[in-house]
């Protein structure tokens, strides 16, 4: 029989490593020694598993309607409406500001029936509250008090909170003072004051559709004549004070230390029939989905169902503040 000495120098538990001696001597499983490795790391396996489901930007909707659209110069399709002095263009595109002057806006040469409207939109960071720069359709230059509007507005923030954009329909506007719009507003899955992205809106006889780099986040159905704006629209883009409203109900305002706020824009698309040209039938009204029909593809609604899942934030639906009776969509 070996010595006691013997043991303690022959015997692999003490001739092998501390980890070799929990394998062999203590008969670990090694299903356990798995989990005492990893078990530090889970919280960062979790987090990347999280940040892949929400971060990481809605799955492919399988198909870009943009590119079906042409991009057109500035001077092919707009001209500067109001604030001449708040607007510059330079090689395609425009930059409009407000000031405590002034702010700044343009529209299309020619209202449309029904079309495929977009523009390549970059924000300003930091200090935005009470300011709007938008992207909208409207005929409230020919029907004031009384009009249609189709908006995709950047409502803005103060330093660590998200622009949000808003999505709107009205139905002959105002014109008894009661204002009935029907907002949709979101989060986005990106910062929009990094980079140019696209924002578009697709309106055809049956149906309006709003995208956000080809993704669709929003559609609107026209369900009866009442709820559905049927005349034609020019498109518009603008920069304006609205403090009053603009940001979480006008609890911050428009703070002019930080003027001028600025919007940019280029990459503009007009796609449609117009309606101040000849009557034609041979101009069919732009479809969202690769074919070519109403509505969207399978793809397209999985996509537009994580945004509205992830970066909904207010539906007037669901807003127990509304009198739905005046929104029979709903």
């Amino acid at each position: 029989m070996p010595t006691a000495t013997h043991l303690q120098f022959s015997h692999p538990c003490f001739q092998n490593r501390v980890t070799l001696f929990v394998l062999h001597c203590l008969l670990i499983p090694p299903s356990f020694l798995f989990f005492l490795f990893m078990a530090p790391l889970l919280p960062l396996i979790f987090f990347l598993m999280f940040s892949s489901n929400s971060g990481q930007g809605p799955p492919s909707p399988g198909y870009n309607p943009s590119s079906k659209i042409s991009t057109v110069g500035f001077d092919q399709g707009f001209r500067n409406l109001w604030g001449p002095k708040h607007q510059n263009l330079d090689q395609g595109a425009l930059t409009i500001w407000l000031d405590s002057s002034s702010g700044s806006g343009f529209k299309s040469l020619h209202p449309y029936r029904s079309g495929y409207f977009g523009a390549a939109v970059k924000l300003q960071p930091g200090y935005t509250a009470g300011v709007i720069t938008s992207f909208y359709l409207s005929n409230n230059e020919e029907h004031p008090g009384n009009h249609d509007e189709i908006d995709i507005e950047f409502l803005g923030t103060i330093p660590g909170k998200p622009y949000t954009l808003q999505t709107n329909v009205y139905i002959r506007g105002s014109g008894d003072g009661n204002i009935i719009g029907r907002e949709k507003k979101f989060h986005l899955w990106f910062d929009p004051t990094q980079d140019f992205h696209n924002y578009a809106i697709v309106w055809n006889p049956t149906e309006i559709i709003f995208l956000v780099d080809d993704v669709p986040i929003r559609r609107y159905q026209r369900k009866s004549d009442a709820t559905f704006p049927l005349r034609p629209m020019w498109a518009y883009g603008s920069i304006w004070d609205a403090s009053t409203w603009a940001t979480e109900d006008g609890k911050y305002k428009a703070d002019y230390n930080y003027q001028p706020f600025i919007g940019r824009y280029n990459n503009f698309k007009l796609g449609g029939c117009t309606a101040d040209g000849p009557t034609t039938t041979s101009c069919q009204p732009p479809s969202a989905s690769p074919s070519g029909a109403t509505g969207l593809s399978q793809q397209q609604n999985s996509a537009m169902e994580w945004v509205q899942r992830n970066y909904l934030v207010y539906d007037y639906c669901q807003d127990p503040k509304r009198d739905h009776t005046q929104t029979p969509e709903c």
